[in-house]
């Protein structure tokens, strides 16, 4: 994964007119349910952050592409589930990650229309609940503001840790490839453990109170 990292960086700072559309494709695909799983978009914007902090990336080129990645791919999902209904949870691959699915229809089911919005910063069910709230007939237009505002917030927010570490290093240029991927192996860290954080947070969720057995006595 570390090597992955570095590969793309290397890529998208030697074309640098390549960085948008790639980061565009990158966060479009870890957007999508289960697919998202593998994508590894979170350290490789970690990645471009530092790659704009030293002025090889353009912010202004990345982020167009990088929020309309994230809103097409949530956008995707919720209307995959709201075609196909409640019926896809149980197909595969889905059918193999339903603990995942659980828990992301009871954090809807919790904080409705928010869920969207905060989803999108919790790794475990960041892909799945566009999906469960298309299966749920969630209102588009309610969906669509919560998936784009999101975006908007989400995509500077993971490019800002890569932005302040670079700052930090200095010249990225001077960065051999075991520096790459050193760093990539740091930026991957990172992101399990917010994807730790964000798992803890969901088991922390108060489950739903079974009814008392009535008393014999």
């Amino acid at each position: 994964m570390e090597s992955l990292i570095a590969g793309i960086g290397d890529f998208i700072s030697a074309n640098q007119h390549w960085a948008g559309p790639i980061l565009g494709l990158i966060v479009f695909g870890e957007s999508l349910a289960v697919v998202g799983l593998l994508v590894p978009a979170t350290a490789l914007m970690l990645v471009t952050g530092g790659l704009i902090a030293t002025g090889t990336l353009d912010p202004w080129i990345v982020l167009p592409w990088s929020i309309a990645g994230a809103v097409v791919g949530d956008a995707v999902s919720y209307f995959a589930g709201r075609i196909m209904g409640p019926s896809i949870m149980r197909r595969w691959p889905l059918s193999r990650h339903r603990q995942s699915v659980a828990r992301a229809r009871l954090f809807f089911r919790r904080y409705g229309t928010a869920s969207i919005f905060f989803g999108r910063f919790l790794g475990p069910i960041r892909s799945t609940i566009p999906l469960v709230a298309g299966t749920m007939l969630m209102s588009n237009r309610k969906f669509q503001f919560a998936n784009i505002t999101s975006a908007i917030v989400w995509v500077p927010a993971m490019l800002a840790p890569g932005w302040a570490a670079a700052k930090g290093l200095g010249d990225l240029s001077a960065i051999h490839d075991s520096g790459w991927v050193l760093l990539g192996a740091a930026i991957v860290a990172a992101s399990l453990a917010a994807a730790w954080i964000g798992y803890r947070i969901l088991r922390g969720q108060p489950r739903r109170r079974r009814p008392a057995r009535p008393s014999l006595g």
